[in-house]
Parts: structure tokens; sequence; C-alpha cells
């Protein structure tokens, strides 16, 4: 694991003590997106807070957290790996460790609070804070929560949720809902929309596809993609596909010679992205979710079938159950993904219709009113030390 060397100021008065918060989780966009947001909406209410970071070694919050800004810390821990169940015989060992390396970091970084977002990194950080008398906030983006969130939310001070009727989960007096931090460059696209024509150099007039698996990408997107593309682009789509970058370099020949169509290992303007299309094709992360509701366009979910307890299958039909979105079963990509999109495109009051409901389900206000929470927490932790030391 890595070391770290934290400075701590000692202040002349308790209260001009800059703001103390350990931010832990990562793994995917979906857990690194809203803890950056949360991170940056601290630094703007408390410039003077010092917020670290603590993240799973190897794992993309390593690169994604420095170049916000931020400190991080990495953690050599893992999930477990339902496939290959032997190779979770040392899952119990980093574990430990983990618990070790945490309680001794929480000691002396000495947070106010600790928030965690999910992901391999949180379970150990937030326990040890638990353990520590540490203020403690989850923030549960999925409707279904794993199984390690619903174990700390015991303990926890604070459940803040992207979803309603969590308390199936959750202690009900913990919750607060407060729906998912997105990107704030989201949030007026349609002021964007011409500017994201010329950046994808696309053509007006013409309907334009936006085709998104995440960050590393999705095997039955790209697959159904790659069976489907020319007959989308014969019907008249141009086409935006961001294959992510563990399919990328296998999908370059479905783009060779073909006009209209924008191949990416990876949307680094999704902003754009979203402005420029008519409808979108997507994974049903949660915090991917609620950028859409925010956006607003009509909408076809393919759950992953491989993230644990079909999380991202429950998210969909939150959606889809509403009429805010179409939802399009993974098995079901490879031959039905071309003509789900095409009806789609036919049918304008069904895309007004899935564009209005869905963007009744938005809020850009998440991560203030997380923050909110935050502060109130780091508050009560204040106070627990000097207690402590009285």
């Amino acid at each position: 694991m890595e070391t770290v060397n934290i400075v701590k100021e000692e202040p002349v008065a308790r209260e001009e003590k800059p703001l103390r918060v350990i931010i832990s989780g990562g793994g995917t966009g979906g857990h690194i997106f809203p803890a950056i947001a949360i991170a940056n909406e601290i630094r703007r209410r408390k410039p003077e807070s010092e917020i670290l970071f603590v993240g799973a070694e190897n794992r993309m919050e390593m690169d994604k957290v420095p170049a916000a800004g931020y400190q991080i810390v990495g953690l050599n821990v893992a999930g477990i790996d339902r496939k290959h169940l032997w190779r979770n015989f040392s899952l119990p060992f980093k574990l430990a460790a983990g618990f070790r390396y945490t309680r001794k970091l929480i000691k002396d970084f000495d947070p106010d609070v600790v928030v965690g977002v999910g992901g391999y990194a949180s379970a150990p950080t937030l326990y040890s804070a638990q353990r520590l008398k540490v203020p403690t906030l989850i923030q549960e983006q999925n409707s279904l929560p794993g199984v390690t969130n619903r174990i700390l939310a015991k303990r926890a001070d604070r459940i803040c949720v992207g979803y309603d009727e969590m308390e199936r989960f959750f202690p009900k007096e913990k919750i607060v809902w407060t729906g998912n931090p997105i990107r704030q460059d989201i949030s007026n696209i349609d002021q964007k929309r011409q500017e994201a024509f010329a950046f994808y150099r696309l053509k007006p007039g013409r309907p334009v596809l936006l085709v998104m698996g995440g960050s590393l990408g999705a095997r039955t997107i790209n697959e159904g993609m790659k069976h489907n593309v020319d007959f989308l682009l014969g019907s008249g789509f141009q086409i935006i596909w961001q294959t992510g970058k563990f399919y990328y370099q296998c999908m370059l020949p479905c783009a060779e010679g073909k006009e209209n169509l924008v191949m990416l290992d990876f949307v680094s303007r999704v902003d754009l992205a979203y402005a420029a299309a008519d409808i979108i094709v997507s994974r049903a992360g949660a915090i991917t979710i609620s950028e859409l509701c925010v956006v607003g366009k009509p909408l076809v979910l393919i759950p992953s079938p491989n993230v644990a307890e079909d999380h991202q299958t429950k998210n969909a039909e939150a959606l889809s159950s509403r009429n805010a979105a179409l939802l399009l079963p993974d098995y079901r990509t490879v031959e039905d993904l071309g003509k789900t999109v095409l009806e789609l495109w036919k049918d304008e009051n069904r895309r007004e219709l899935l564009s209005q409901n869905i963007s009744r389900m938005g809020t850009t206000v998440a991560a203030k009113v997380i923050v909110d929470e935050v502060l109130e927490l780091a508050g009560m932790g204040r106070r627990r030390k000097e207690s402590a030391n009285l």
C-alpha cells in the first residue's frame, strides 16, 4: 500500500482548524464522478478545507482524482470474484490489512467526517471510521444497494440516496433523498447543440444516435452495434459510438470507410455528445442514469447482467416502469438494437413522452444537498472530539 506523509497543523483555536474530510470509494466512473462532485462542492463552500481521497490501487480513481486536483492514497483491496472463486483466497488478508491501514490513516488525518461513495476501498475506510467514532455518510447511487453498504448503514450517521423507497434496505431515520451528484457541465446542454455539431463534425438535419457503454466499454453493446451499424447508418442516422478502451481496437474495422460515424474509446466532452444526441443508447449505471435524467433525451437502456446483484436492471426498471426510458435486455441487443432505435425515432409522440417523463426525475442540486449533510456531520464530529478532550 502507498504510504503518505500527512502534515497536520495545530491551530491556535479549535474553531480555526480547516474542515477535514475523507472521501472513499471508486473503481468505476459511477463512483468516482459523484465523489469528485461532492469534493468540488465542499471546496466551493469551504475553500480552506482539507480533503483526502482513499481509493483502490490500480483502479481508475488513482488517475482521475489527482487530475481533479485532490490527494489520494490507495489500498490493496479487491471485490469478490464470483466467476473465479479460487481467486478470493487472499481477500480476507487484503481486507484485514485494509482495516489496519485505514485505522492508522484516520487517526493521523483526524477527519471531521468520512464519506463513502461505494467501491472496494469504501468498506474498510468507513468501517474503521465508525469504530473510531468518526461520523460517516454513505452516498448510495443505486436503487438496489450492495451488501457492503447495507452492513455499513447500520452504524452510518446519514445515508444519501438517489431513489425512492430505500427504507427497504436502510434505517428510515437515517435516509435523506438527495438524488445523485452529476457533472455540472451537462446541466445546460440545450445551449451547446451548435457547438456539439461542429465539435463532432455532424450534419444538421440528420438524427444523431449516441451509443455509450461506460468508460471501459460494454461487450454486448459493441456487438450489437457491430451487427446493426450499417442498418442504422442506412436508416439516416449519424452515430457517435463510444466503444470503451478495452474494445476500441477490435471495433475500429467497423468504422472504416463509413461516413456519419464517429467512433471513440472515451467521450472526453460528454456534455457535447449529450447535446448532439436525439436518441441515446446506454448501460444503466446509477450515475449515468442520473445524468441522463437531467439531459432529458429519449433513452434506450441496456442493463449489464454482470454487475453485483443485477442492480443495473433495477435501475433501468425504475425508469421504464415510469415510461421514462425503454429497457432492452442485454441478451436481445444484437438482434433488436437496430429496430428498437429506428422504431423509437419514427414514433415522435413516444419520444416526447419519454423525454417529458425522464426530465421530471432529474436534479442538478444533489451535490449541494449532500454537502449540507456532510457539514452537519462534520460539526457533530468536532463536538465529539471536544467532548473526548475535556
